[in-house]
């Protein structure tokens, strides 16, 4: 259990940043498809899906230092992002299977809640 305190931190850095390097790839690509050429309903949806991962990304990488330092509302703040984000990728799952996204998330979810328990 003392390896998930050591780690916790760096799970949920790596969440962030794979879920902004995410956003931000997922809004280019939008932009640059048949999608980008007009501004519509359907654009301004798919470009709050890229939205979603990059703020949940930005708040997880700039909660990192407090979990590292055990403040608890860093705790929460970064539980609160992890799970939309898990809930998120099962509500798209039908129209694009996000494994690795869904994994890395729920990983560092399941680590930041054991180490808020044995904390």
């Amino acid at each position: 259990m003392e390896n998930i305190f050591k780690y916790v931190s760096s799970a949920v850095f790596i969440a962030g940043a794979w879920n902004l390097l995410n956003g931000i790839l997922h809004d280019v690509f939008v932009l640059r498809s048949e999608h980008g050429k007009q501004y519509d309903r359907n654009l301004l949806r798919l470009l709050m899906d890229g939205h979603i991962l990059i703020t949940s990304g930005i708040i997880l990488m700039i909660v990192t230092k407090g979990i590292r330092l055990q403040q608890q509302f860093a705790y929460y703040t970064a539980g609160a992002a992890l799970l939309g984000i898990v809930i998120y990728c099962l509500m798209i799952f039908p129209f694009l299977k996000s494994f690795v996204t869904l994994v890395i998330n729920s990983v560092a979810l399941i680590f930041l809640i054991i180490s808020l328990i044995k904390k």
